[in-house]
């Protein structure tokens, strides 16, 4: 019996269709929500607009308020303080995973209700119940976890997600693939084995695999013809939506590992990162993993598809490799400070963590 499960399984509602967005006023009408601030983005925000109908709704007073497109400390904090000046009610968020995990986190802070329109496909951010944290020049600050509140509604539209750049949704089948090869070790293990939230976490973590394997190939030559296809659909919404449920049911047993140790340990201090995207750091950070569990076979399983999505698979093919010893040394630490990444079940090290970037680079440098 585990005593430190924290089970938070996302929105309160969600809906995702052609024509969904038309619902989002029956649930504000559920929270009484009239005086409403609506943070946004740039290009995102032209797109979406002329689907968000409720705008023109005489029933609630409304304020904007564009994002720097960092979610900062400092982008919470003027969220708050236009909470507090036009006493809003409610916050919606209408943009990618940056700004769905800033709304989030400045919700909380100003303890208001929230929803989320995503506008695109990367990664479970308007799922979950955390914000990745960034200062304004992109630098990672770490996690906030705001479990005891989540998003009032999570509602959007396929032809809204669907025209988004393609390159963002195959960071986000990187960072859902990363769900199993996270979690699958961990929640092998015997004394989890019979904990049924953690048997749901896992199911649904290899329900996120199968489908990506499966259906990438198909999903993604649907996007770039902007066809709203079925496998489209389902793989954009087992992106956003259903990976969060892995984090959601199975709490830091399956919320992630070294894979995203990594992505952060790189996002700090390796500026050089910075130009690449989330979900394509953790497709790394993935090997990276399976370099510490010695599953070399793995990697070879997964090598093609990395090919065919060009997603990285190592820090000399992605051109930031650090000449400074020092700073590969404060990844380590980094990474080594994780409880997460102690809860693969393999004895870690510092000296493991830091030859399996070098074996990895050499062993991607072989194939």
């Amino acid at each position: 019996m585990l005593d430190d499960l924290k089970v938070k399984v996302g929105p309160e509602f969600y809906r995702y269709h052609i024509g969904a967005i038309d619902f989002v006023p029956d649930v504000l009408t559920e929270y009484t929500a009239k005086n409403i601030l609506i943070v946004h983005g740039t290009v995102s925000w032209e797109k979406a607009q002329p689907k968000l109908s409720f705008l023109q709704d005489s029933r609630y007073t409304l304020s904007y308020h564009q994002y720097t497109g960092e979610c900062s400390y400092y982008g919470a904090d003027k969220i708050v303080e236009m909470v507090k000046e036009k006493k809003i009610d409610f916050i919606i968020g209408v943009g990618g995973g940056k700004l769905v995990d800033l709304v989030g986190y400045a919700a909380h802070v100003a303890n208001v209700n929230f929803g989320v329109i995503p506008t695109l496909a990367s990664n479970c951010a308007p799922w979950t119940p955390l914000s990745v944290m960034y200062k304004e020049s992109g630098e990672s600050e770490g996690k906030t976890e705001h479990y005891l509140r989540q998003a009032s509604f999570f509602i959007t539209d396929p032809e809204l997600v669907i025209d988004s750049p393609v390159e963002y949704f195959i960071a986000g089948l990187a960072d859902t693939l990363a769900k199993w090869y996270e979690s699958d070790s961990i929640l092998k293990q015997e004394h989890l084995q019979n904990e049924p939230f953690l048997q749901m976490a896992s199911y649904t973590s290899q329900l996120c695999k199968d489908a990506i394997t499966s259906n990438s190939t198909k999903a993604i030559a649907d996007m770039k013809k902007l066809e709203v296809s079925e496998e489209f659909v389902h793989l954009s919404e087992i992106i956003f939506a259903v990976s969060g449920l892995v984090g959601g049911l199975g709490d830091k047993y399956a919320r992630n590992a070294a894979a995203h140790a990594m992505h952060d340990a790189m996002s700090k201090y390796i500026a050089e990162s910075h130009h690449f995207l989330h979900g394509e750091k953790v497709a790394y950070g993935i090997f990276y993993q399976l370099a510490i569990e010695k599953k070399w076979e793995t990697i070879d399983q997964l090598l093609p598809l990395y090919q065919q999505l060009n997603l990285p698979t190592s820090l000399h093919q992605m051109g930031i490799f650090p000449k400074d010893e020092m700073i590969l040394e404060q990844i380590v630490q980094f990474i080594d400070s994780k409880e997460k990444v102690h809860l693969i079940p393999v004895p870690i090290t510092k000296d493991l963590l830091l030859n399996s970037i070098f074996e990895l680079e050499k062993y991607i440098n072989k194939i």
